[in-house]
């Protein structure tokens, strides 16, 4: 596989080993989706304080409004934190 083959297969294995813990497969509930953001994303969530910054992201992605994230969602907010990543990077660069 390529590396962008590979990190797509990551992206959704990653997202599968977390719903897969409890309720819809398909879906995670707001403790799975904390359980994967403080896993796999610990230096992002160092920078996340309160609970309310985190309850207030899990409201924005859930665009269903179905109290859970399903992986559409979850790669909305995949997308939007790498540009973010990417457009720190290339400032970096200047």
């Amino acid at each position: 596989m390529t590396d962008l083959e590979t990190s797509m297969a990551t992206i959704i294995a990653v997202f599968q080993k977390y719903s897969e813990r409890e309720g819809d497969k398909h879906k995670l509930k707001k403790s799975e989706l904390r359980e994967l953001l403080h896993d796999e994303l610990p230096e992002l969530m160092a920078h996340v304080k309160d609970q309310a910054t985190l309850d207030s992201l899990m409201e924005s992605l859930d665009t269903d409004g179905d109290a859970e994230c399903n992986f559409q969602e979850f790669m909305t907010f995949v997308s939007l934190v790498t540009v973010c990543c990417h457009e720190f990077f290339e400032h970096e660069d200047d």
